[in-house]
């Protein structure tokens, strides 16, 4: 019988930004180079993630908390000149955030990468979801009262 290989919270939580961050407006799979399976908005790329099966690592650009994420093991900024314009890499084996700030700073890269449409095709579609009943959101129907 043959085994599966169980992922690494680190692989783990990289497949789950890369299906969250692929939910954005605009959002598709980039893939430059070997070792890579990026997200780009419009093909400007948001955010640098490692491809499965390599060992898991992540690069934001954080215009507000970079300074926060460089104080993490294993964060540095990004080779190749981009950390001077705020990219943050992360290596997750030295040292896995908690998925929410993950989720966060992938929220501000795409933010900081996307256009103002983009942008405001994000803000409408969140603000249209939580004006909406919770009856419509979970496909329920509201009762309507009898008069």
């Amino acid at each position: 019988m043959a085994t599966r290989k169980a992922k690494s919270g680190a692989a783990a939580a990289v497949e789950h930004l890369r299906e969250r961050g692929l939910r954005y407006p605009g959002a598709s799979l980039k893939s430059p180079w070997p070792g890579h399976a990026d997200l780009a908005v419009d093909d400007k790329t948001f955010a640098y993630l490692s491809a499965p099966g390599d060992p898991p690592h992540v690069s934001f650009k954080l215009p507000v908390s970079h300074p926060l994420a460089l104080s993490l093991p294993g964060a540095e900024p990004t080779p190749y000149g981009l950390g001077k314009s705020g990219w943050v890499s992360l290596s997750l084996d030295a040292a896995l955030p908690p998925v929410a700030q993950l989720e966060a700073w992938l929220d501000e890269s795409y933010r900081a990468q996307a256009k103002k449409k983009r942008l405001a095709e994000l803000d409408a579609g969140a603000s249209a979801g939580a004006r909406r009943p919770a009856s419509e959101r979970s496909g329920g129907r509201q009762r309507r009262r009898a008069r």
